[in-house]
């Protein structure tokens, strides 16, 4: 039997696709994009990161089907839409919405500053626009700034390339209001708000600190538990999940080699599990590894930044060292839209979960096209 020509192994998984996805949506963006982000009234906000003369910043609007609760029946509407957009003269690495108000916050080489974007008005033909910055922190370690928010700090964000170099800033007043006292130059993978007052850091190798941003003079970065990763596991990227109204915080660092490591932090002494996941390869990129937990499903994770893919976990069952684990759904849609703009396979950049339909993610890919998508769950699957 001759192999399958590439149109008709695409045609063979579209057919595939009707049995396992309940829908799925395919938009193809100018430049690939690395973030992902909500912003209020079910936008989506993209921006491009590798053009030389200038990197888009969009505001999308969702098809109706992905705005809605439930099942809606049959919508014609099925593309995303330019709400605005700007552009930036640097590549866009991260990306937040400042809760409460209409500001996005960026960042991307070649340095650690974060800069400030105006979003119009619904109604407005204005671009988004930069209004303001904040400047690098000096022997910041890597040329770009991880940043998150927190809902009930509108004014603050929480920056840092390395453990020494991270901040909270208030962006109306323009003013650190927190400083880390530690001179680390260690390259952050990830950061997080735990509540309005408790940071996590996540350094690339895997350590993960507790600061309080109340303590003046600020108190020393404490260190959890560990190791979490296995040696020679260089590189990882941070999932947390808030459960329960707070009662409890589950984290997962996934490793570029694709160790997976679960816990609670309440109980931080010790990992909840351990397992690896069944991954092609290392991660050609550490930078892009993308771990998160399903906010409405216990014990679902997505996994993503090996290849084309995005790859689904159920972790429910996992003992404390459950050896390798297979994904019980695997997104492929992104391997059938070329190849990237360097003739290199995609590569999945980025993806993130829906706020309000559980079983829905969208995901990115280096060959430029962003997908949403939701799976039909076997009844004899668990996640």
């Amino acid at each position: 039997m001759e192999p399958l020509s590439a149109q008709e192994e695409e045609d063979e998984w579209m057919l595939r696709s009707l049995r396992l996805y309940g829908d799925l949506h395919d938009f193809e963006l100018q430049a690939p994009t690395r973030v992902i982000e909500w912003a209020p009234g079910s936008r989506l906000c993209v921006a491009g990161y590798g053009q030389a003369g200038g990197n888009e910043i969009l505001q999308l609007v969702p098809p109706p089907s992905l705005q809605l609760k439930g099942t809606q029946g049959l919508l014609s509407e099925r593309d995303f839409k330019v709400q605005c957009g700007g552009f930036s003269q640097r590549p866009v690495y991260n990306l937040k919405h400042l809760p409460g108000t209409s500001l996005l916050v960026t960042s991307g080489p070649p340095d650690s500053s974060l800069q400030l974007w105006q979003v119009p008005a619904e109604d407005s033909a204005d671009l988004l626009r930069c209004v303001s910055s904040i400047a690098a922190e000096q022997g910041a370690g890597q040329p770009w700034a991880r940043i998150n928010t927190h809902a009930s700090r509108a004014a603050w964000v929480l920056h840092g390339a390395s453990l020494g170099s991270v901040r909270v800033t208030d962006v109306q007043a323009q003013k650190c209001v927190y400083r880390a006292a530690c001179s680390s130059s260690e390259s952050l993978s990830g950061l997080a708000f735990l509540d309005p007052s408790s940071l996590l850091l996540c350094s690339s190798g895997g350590q993960l600190c507790l600061a309080d941003c109340r303590q003046q003079p600020p108190g020393p970065l404490q260190p959890l538990g560990g190791p979490w990763l296995p040696p020679g596991h260089p590189h990882c990227s941070l999932g947390v999940r808030n459960v329960a109204g707070g009662s409890s915080l589950l984290l997962a660092l996934l490793s570029s080699r694709g160790h997976l490591a679960l816990a609670d932090l309440r109980k931080a002494s010790e990992p909840l599990a351990s397992a690896c996941c069944r991954v092609p390869c290392a991660s050609p990129d550490p930078q892009l590894l993308c771990v998160s937990w399903a906010p409405a499903l216990d014990g679902c994770l997505a996994v993503s930044g090996f290849d084309g893919t995005v790859q689904l976990y159920s972790t429910q069952a996992w003992g404390s060292s459950a050896g390798e684990v297979e994904a019980f759904f695997t997104h492929q849609g992104h391997t059938f839209g070329g190849a990237s703009s360097t003739g290199d396979p995609p590569l999945v950049t980025t993806h993130s979960w829906h706020p309000d339909q559980p079983r829905t993610l969208l995901s990115a890919a280096t060959n430029g096209s962003l997908q949403a998508w939701d799976w039909l769950q076997p009844a004899d699957s668990s996640g």
